[in-house]
């Protein structure tokens, strides 16, 4: 038996070019300036407004063909596939995405307990 891995399907692209879409207009973290925190220590910078945020969001959600959801401030935002397309790929892969286009290198991925059983 092999084991086959297509890094190219659609249903994986789409929602990684959509998490990195929702960033859009976000300088790239070499563009910003280093400021270090009380231990030495940095996090992401979010430079664009919650209102760019949610202006990306409408977009996203209007080519993907996805209702408007009743907008809300917690900038909680999900990626929702079914059992065994290839979510924690998906989940990585816009990790990198993320890094790639904005320096990025923080990040926290909740996956709920009934996904792992």
């Amino acid at each position: 038996m092999k084991f086959k891995f297509d890094s190219n399907q659609d249903f994986q692209l789409t929602p990684i070019k959509s998490v990195v879409r929702l960033f859009e207009g976000q300088p790239p973290l070499k563009e910003l300036p280093l400021l270090l925190g009380e231990y030495g220590t940095f996090g992401n910078s979010l430079v664009i407004t919650k209102e760019k945020i949610y202006d990306n969001l409408q977009n996203i959600q209007s080519e993907n063909n996805i209702p408007y959801e009743l907008r809300n401030d917690s900038m909680d935002f999900s990626i929702e596939m079914e059992t065994g397309t290839g979510k924690t790929y998906t989940y990585l892969r816009s990790v990198f995405e993320l890094n790639k286009h904005y320096g990025w290198t923080k990040f926290i991925i909740i996956v709920p307990s009934i996904s792992i059983k």
